[in-house]
Order: structure tokens, then C-alpha cells, then sequence
């Protein structure tokens, strides 16, 4: 039986021998790492835990197309990495827009299990996040007329200015309302609700849609034509 060292969820012990029971493959990123969701009881307190891992080298890719990780005569630990474990976190209705930057995709995800718990005030930290790293790197960064240190500082008071630069699309301002300009919407107070939080969600998710994901399949797409039209040249 393969065995996985993780530091155990429900009894706290560090570094703790698990038998892996069973496993599921959930996705595979960059086309070689596949990700498994696997049932695992640990040794010392002998309860269950769902462990997130992730394949760590390309060169097992062929041997996990064909086998169980259950059938692995090496530890666990040397073909996969612990990600983390399934909870409460992961009862998250809203997953990110495609082609985000890592550090975005981060911030949106924490926010996401965040909202899944009911912390708003984190939750809308979080998605606010997302915004604002992404708006940052839309000003110039040479001087502009009537853009400021102030404006570049506050998420609140750049947006305003992107979209009277037509630098974001005019058809998200209303949506952007949610975004106010005291630095935190509310959140400094503790005092977000959860529609003010689920509004701060629905305009980040837009927002990075645009910026990020729709590019992105466009670029995808052209160069899946691109490929089809060199292949019928002759």
C-alpha cells in the first residue's frame, strides 16, 4: 500500500505516515501534471484525509496514464507534492476566469473560499485584490496629465480614470460602483455584507475576463487557424 507523509489535518501531527486508499485524477496543467485527489487515513489517529497532489516531474507522465497511484512502489512524496487537502474551502461556487497570472489566480481563489465560509470582509479583500493588481499594470508609466500619485495609489480613484481613458470599457462602469474610493469599501470596518461582497465578486470576475481571459482565447484561436491554414499549404 502506498504510503504519503503530510502533516495530518485532524489530529495535528507533523510529518505523519499516510496510507493512500484511493485516488481520483481531477485535471492535468501544462499538458504532463496531473493533479489526483486522494483518500488517505493517517497512522496515528487513524481518521480520514482527502490530500490535493500535484505530479512534481514529466518523466512519470507515462507510467500515471496506465496505472493506479496505488500501485506505486516508491512514496508518494516522490512522484506527487501535497497541495493542500479538500474542506470547508473547497464548497466554492466560483472558480477563476481562464489565463489569469498566477498571483491573480491566487488572490481570486483565496477570495472565492473566503465567500464559501461566509467571510465577506475577506472575501471582498481578496477579489479587491485582484483589481487592483490588474488595473496597476494598465497606467502608463510615464507621466500623464491629471494622472497622479494619488490616482495611482487608490484602486477606488483609478478606476474612474481608466474608464474616462477609455483605457476599460465604458460597459463596466456601472459595475464598478462596488469599488469605492476610502481605500477598503468597508471592509476596514468589518461592516461588508455578503451582497456587498457577491458585488465586488461579480465585477472582478468581468473585469479580469476581460483583461485576461478573452485575449487569451482570441491569441489561442488564431494560432489554432494559423496551424490549420500552413498545414494545407504545400
Amino acid at each position: 500500500m502506498p504510503e504519503l507523509v503530510a502533516n495530518c489535518p485532524r489530529c495535528k501531527a507533523n510529518e505523519m505516515t499516510f496510507d493512500l486508499l484511493a485516488e481520483i485524477h481531477t485535471h492535468t496543467e501544462y499538458d504532463w501534471q496531473r493533479w489526483y485527489e486522494a483518500f488517505c487515513v493517517c497512522r496515528r489517529c487513524l481518521r480520514s484525509t482527502i490530500f490535493v497532489l500535484a505530479q512534481n516531474e514529466s518523466v512519470y507522465d507515462a507510467w500515471l496514464r496506465n496505472n493506479r497511484l496505488s500501485q506505486l512502489t516508491v512514496a508518494v512524496n516522490q512522484v506527487f507534492n501535497v497541495k493542500g487537502h479538500i474542506s470547508l474551502k473547497d464548497s466554492v461556487g466560483e472558480r477563476p476566469p481562464d489565463h489569469l497570472p498566477e498571483n491573480i489566480n491566487s488572490a481570486f481563489k483565496e477570495g472565492a473560499a473566503c465567500m464559501a465560509i461566509g467571510c465577506n470582509n475577506a472575501a471582498a479583500t481578496m477579489f479587491r485584490l485582484c483589481i487592483d493588481l490588474a488595473t496597476r499594470a494598465m497606467l502608463p508609466s510615464s507621466e500623464v496629465e491629471g494622472l497622479n500619485n494619488r490616482i495611482r495609489r487608490n484602486l477606488g480613484l483609478r478606476l474612474p480614470w481608466l474608464f474616462d481613458q477609455g483605457v476599460l470599457p465604458e460597459s463596466l462602469r456601472e459595475l464598478s460602483a462596488c469599488i469605492k474610493d476610502d481605500g477598503n469599501d468597508g471592509a476596514h470596518e468589518g461592516s461588508l455584507s455578503e451582497e456587498d461582497s457577491a458585488d465586488i465578486l461579480d465585477f472582478s470576475y468581468i473585469l479580469l475576463e476581460r483583461i485576461y481571459t478573452e485575449p487569451r482565447r482570441v491569441e489561442i484561436a488564431s494560432a489554432r487557424r494559423a496551424a490549420r491554414r500552413s498545414e494545407r499549404s504545400p
